[in-house]
């Protein structure tokens, strides 16, 4: 009987690294990076993952976790003060409750199964860790670039653009909440790297007018465990039911002086 092959392409993180290397890939790791600059210092943690290496950029320079890993597979380098972890993504070599954060640069639009993706993630996760992803926004320019290009097999188009609202309701379906959000990159996926700098302005004026449409959302979510409060027993005396058949042996009948003297006279 034949072993079925998997699907996924192995060549995938490579190609993806290769593409944020270029220049329409690094204008949105600049971006992305700055963003992550902002948030990472506010959110405490000892041991940090992240679940791709995608472009040369160190994307948890910011991150105050002392522990820093990147999973993926190999052959990758991993930044300076950072651990290289070979494994794939939807089963990571990490006991249960023993990551603080876990940073999704665009993984589970590349994942063959993006939900177990985010199970395992919520298994490693401690009570209270935070996860951060960054996602392509289908409902956008680069969404139209998508769909006309995604049959090319040419990155970033090949991968599967997830719609914000789902990633939201799974991840609030494994527990988790939202703490942050934005949408970022609003300029057209051009490759002439001059023009994209002149049409920086779009960036400014996105929030303002076009609030759903950048290229990139941003998520931060925080894993919620609800405390389960013992309640302590009330004890209570339950009534008999019924009469009594017999009386206590040590009960005694008291009869006053009456009674006993016209006792006597019977």
């Amino acid at each position: 009987m034949s072993t079925p092959q998997p699907t996924r392409d192995d060549h995938q993180p490579a190609r993806l690294r290769a593409w944020f290397d270029q220049p329409l890939g690094r204008s949105l790791q600049v971006l992305e990076a700055n963003r992550l600059r902002a948030i990472l210092p506010q959110l405490y943690g000892t041991v940090a993952m992240q679940l791709g290496h995608v472009g040369r950029m160190d994307l948890m320079d910011a991150c105050i976790a002392p522990k820093r890993y990147i999973v993926d597979l190999p052959p990758f380098e991993a930044p300076s003060q950072t651990c290289a972890v070979y494994a794939a993504m939807d089963a990571l070599p990490f006991d249960t409750r023993s990551v603080d954060l876990a940073l999704l640069p665009h993984t589970l639009e590349f994942a063959t199964d993006p939900h177990q993706v985010l199970r395992e993630v919520q298994r490693v996760l401690t009570p209270q860790g935070y996860v951060i992803l960054f996602g392509f926004n289908p409902v956008s320019l680069w969404g139209l670039w998508h769909l006309a290009l995604k049959r090319r097999g040419r990155m970033p188009w090949s991968g599967r653009f997830i719609q914000l609202l789902r990633v939201k309701d799974w991840l609030k379906l494994l527990g988790f909440e939202l703490v942050h959000g934005k949408m970022l990159f609003y300029r057209p996926p051009l490759g002439n790297e001059a023009l994209m700098d002149r049409l920086y302005f779009l960036d400014k004026i996105g929030d303002r007018w076009w609030p759903m449409a950048g290229a990139v959302y941003f998520v931060v979510a925080q894993k919620r465990v609800v405390a389960m409060t013992p309640l302590r027993p009330t004890w209570r005396s339950r009534p008999l039911v019924g009469d009594v058949l017999v009386q206590p042996a040590g009960r005694v009948a008291q009869f006053s002086k009456t009674e006993e003297s016209s006792r006597g006279r019977r």
